[in-house]
């Protein structure tokens, strides 16, 4: 599963990887796109690349609302789903079977890392953060919808763990979807078939392009989680895999 990041805090270098532009002005742009611990279940607006406007970066909030819901609050509906995930993450392979997807279309999530969690002996929590080895940005693969009111909202795609993401993510054993890069312009093909789709997520970014190591438990303590230093490693005995 995928329910927190890290963004990237300068704009103009996701605008430069991508080749996109930024239509969004913000009152206060030294905090725009600067979240150490992007919490999913706080469902901020986050800057995501969609397939109707790929020459752009466009403001989304985290968690899926399906075509169904549609005319909801999306606050109400948020609280209704928090048992279930809030719509932060989809299943790929219910991609073309559930209802809560019916009508997707496919956006990239753009972030500078991700937090997994690892259960260590007596059910003991540690936190993981996720980068590309290489520090260039994450494409985390995502599908959104329109709300009747025109709130874009979307989901980041997971799949069965790969073996790093077994090792760490032992208990839900699911990894997020991650491009790699010639697929970058496939996925927001709009005239992509189920086939292609399929094959773009079987394909995606290996594990020895990633790099992972434990961090500070303050990630679980609210606000504690949101400082630069968050991602620092920090040794745990407890810890008693390789990674």
């Amino acid at each position: 599963m995928c329910f927190s990041t890290e963004e990237f805090g300068d704009v103009k270098l996701v605008e430069r990887y991508y080749r996109v532009d930024h239509k969004y002005v913000y009152a206060e742009p030294e905090n725009e796109y600067n979240r150490y611990f992007n919490n999913g279940f706080a469902h901020n607006d986050s800057l995501i690349i969609t397939e109707e406007d790929p020459k752009s970066l466009t403001s989304a909030m985290w968690g899926i609302i399906p075509y169904y819901k549609s005319k909801v609050d999306p606050k109400e509906y948020y609280k209704e789903t928090v048992r279930y995930g809030s719509g932060l993450n989809a299943r790929s392979e219910k991609l073309f079977e559930s209802a809560n997807y019916r009508g997707f279309k496919k956006c990239i999530v753009p972030v500078k890392g991700f937090f997994e969690p690892h259960t260590a002996k007596n059910n003991f929590k540690i936190p993981f953060y996720f980068k590309r080895v290489d520090d260039n940005p994450l494409s985390l693969a995502a599908i959104y919808t329109v709300t009747a009111h025109g709130i874009i909202t979307y989901s980041i795609l997971t799949k069965t763990a790969t073996p790093l993401f077994a090792k760490i993510h032992n208990q839900k054993n699911r990894r997020p979807v991650i491009l790699q890069e010639p697929d970058i312009e496939v996925w927001l093909d709009t005239g992509l078939e189920e086939e292609q789709i399929n094959e773009v997520i079987d394909d995606d970014l290996p594990d020895e392009k990633l790099e992972t190591w434990p961090i500070s438990k303050d990630l679980y303590r609210g606000n504690a989680g949101q400082r630069p230093d968050i991602t620092e490693k920090v040794q745990y005995e407890e810890l008693k895999i390789e990674y």
